[in-house]
């Protein structure tokens, strides 16, 4: 929406806000955690969570967006609270599925996992997960979570998502930033990757890991 509240207009792109979920335990414990409902946030993870509202302040967010994750909404929470506004809940946000991997912990796997997640933003999204989905149907769900969030005419929109399907369906999608970077740039917990543009004409990336 526009600051009058008339609907954003399809020549003003939009500005969308993709943001990390605080730390969990899985994260502390290295477990390839992306079944749901998923890890509770740790301690330290809900002070992250906490300083997300201080660190938003001048950012003009009219929508806020999480995963189905219980960790993006135990983020989003208290942004949700200082902007008083609703959170629209998105299967399509959630982390990319682990598949035969779930909740492994061991160097082997972990790397697997991010050799596959990275072979998709390559743009070889027919290389399925072990056990679990092709990039196609991964990063298609995550697609269509984002065109629905695009279609609410929101100007700025916080979406609380996950690391790996975050740099990856950016580096995808995204026209100035690739796979190579998107490999060697993790996302760090709560840290945020600023886009502009819409479904269509596509993203330009504003700030990676801010």
């Amino acid at each position: 929406m526009s600051e009058d509240g008339e609907p954003r207009s399809k020549e003003v792109p939009m500005r969308l806000l993709l943001i990390r979920h605080g730390q969990t335990h899985s994260n502390v414990s290295g477990a390839l955690d992306t079944a749901r409902p998923g890890a509770d946030l740790t301690d330290l993870g809900r002070e992250q969570a906490e300083l997300l509202v201080q660190r938003l302040v001048d950012e003009p967010i009219d929508a806020l967006h999480a995963s189905t994750l219980v960790r993006t909404q135990q983020t989003i929470a208290p942004l949700a609270r200082a902007r008083g506004l609703d959170v629209t809940i998105h299967d399509g946000l959630r982390e990319l599925d682990a598949g035969d991997l779930e909740m492994n912990t061991d160097d082997e796997s972990v790397e697997l996992y991010i050799k596959v997640a990275m072979s998709w933003a390559a743009g070889q999204d027919d290389v399925r997960m072990p056990g679990g989905p092709t990039g196609a149907e991964a990063f298609g769900r995550y697609d269509r979570a984002i065109a629905d969030i695009a279609a609410t005419g929101s100007a700025c929109a916080a979406v609380v998502s996950h690391g790996a399907v975050i740099r990856t369906w950016v580096a995808a999608r995204a026209r100035d930033v690739d796979a190579d970077y998107a490999a060697a740039h993790p996302l760090l917990n709560t840290q945020i990757v600023k886009l502009i543009g819409d479904p269509e004409a596509g993203w330009l990336v504003e700030d990676w890991g801010w």
